[in-house]
């Protein structure tokens, strides 16, 4: 397969088929579109057995993980309610290791992150996963940063994405990562879907009070700097990311949200750092880091600006501080 990118998809008993259909369909479509090198996609399970989906469905597996060697493009791992099963089943996970270390990069698609975190794929890692499964991954892995806010979260070179459809949103962010954004944008309209969802479409969260902004740019620019607070999140990096000057990127973000790109920027990163910081064991300094925070002390400072509270109360209050100043209010330059 000289020349393609080798996506292994890994299925089990119950998983959930939208978890299997959408990323197979959306590299497909990216092919059909040109996509060049193109996605050669494999479906694996343990044995070759078919797969018999949460809804009945049997889904036949074209490769044995047994026999599947590497270097792959790309593992993904798929979720669903036999995901506990899975994340229980030592071979399946002794195989998941061994193509993980082969593979470029390696993804999870909603619950699949279970199976991940049970082979020791995400430790010290920031995640996401299904809103209604978050709790639970968080207290039986601690060392794993969940956050349910996002649809799609990049830590390195590991993916992870939300409950379901966000299987949609995981696969249009491999496919820009990969061939750039008219590719990926081709690939939304066949879908019918949008390039770049906002967060709260699909995760429900305490969290996210305001309503999407109206303004589509605006909207896939927050939904990326939800999914990668980590990274170069400047006024210019977002402009140039958008194709449009700072000047211009500043108009829009003031018309649509009320407040500048640094500002809404340093919000998104310090909600997710106080869900990280109420919901593992990780270390403040860790945490800043996932959250694109030079250090603790500036977290521990944006958690005061915003919540009015340090970061150690921060864990031990039962419920969650309001902030003191909304979301979506102007800069007042704290």
């Amino acid at each position: 397969m000289d020349g393609q990118r080798r996506v292994v998809i890994v299925a089990y008993d119950n998983a959930q088929i939208l978890d299997i259909a959408c990323p197979s369909s959306a590299l497909d479509i990216a092919n059909r579109y040109g996509a060049a090198p193109p996605y050669a996609i494999e479906l694996a399970t343990l044995g070759r057995r078919a797969a018999r989906s949460s809804a009945g469905i049997l889904v036949g597996a074209g490769q044995d993980l047994t026999t599947v060697t590497g270097p792959l493009d790309t593992l993904i791992v798929v979720g669903g309610v036999g995901c506990e099963d899975a994340a229980a089943d030592e071979p399946l996970l002794r195989q998941v290791r061994r193509l993980a270390a082969r593979s470029r990069r390696v993804a999870s698609v909603c619950t699949g992150a279970y199976v991940l975190a049970a082979a020791g794929l995400l430790d010290h890692r920031r995640v996401t996963t299904h809103w209604g499964w978050g709790e639970r991954l968080a207290e039986r892995h601690p060392a794993v940063a969940v956050d349910v806010r996002p649809l799609c979260v990049r830590d390195g070179d590991v993916y992870t994405s939300a409950g379901v459809t966000s299987a949609l949103d995981l696969t249009l962010s491999l496919i820009e990562d990969d061939h750039g954004p008219t590719l990926a944008r081709a690939v939304a309209r066949e879908l019918v879907t949008p390039l770049h969802r906002p967060a709260d479409q699909a995760q429900i969260s305490v969290f996210l009070a305001a309503p999407p902004p109206q303004d589509r740019l605006v909207r896939d620019l927050m939904g990326h700097v939800s999914g990668h607070l980590a990274e170069d999140l400047t006024p210019a990096a977002l402009a140039r990311r958008a194709g449009i000057s700072t000047r211009h990127l500043t108009r829009l973000f003031t018309a649509h949200l009320g407040t500048t790109p640094a500002r809404a920027v340093r919000v998104a990163r310090t909600e997710a750092a106080a869900q990280l910081a109420r919901s593992s064991g990780l270390p403040l300094a860790a945490i800043a880091r996932r959250c694109g925070f030079g250090s603790a002390q500036t977290l521990r400072q944006a958690f005061l600006d915003h919540y009015g509270v340090t970061g150690d109360r921060m864990r031990r209050m039962p419920d969650m501080p309001p902030p003191l100043v909304p979301s979506r209010a102007a800069d007042s330059g704290t």
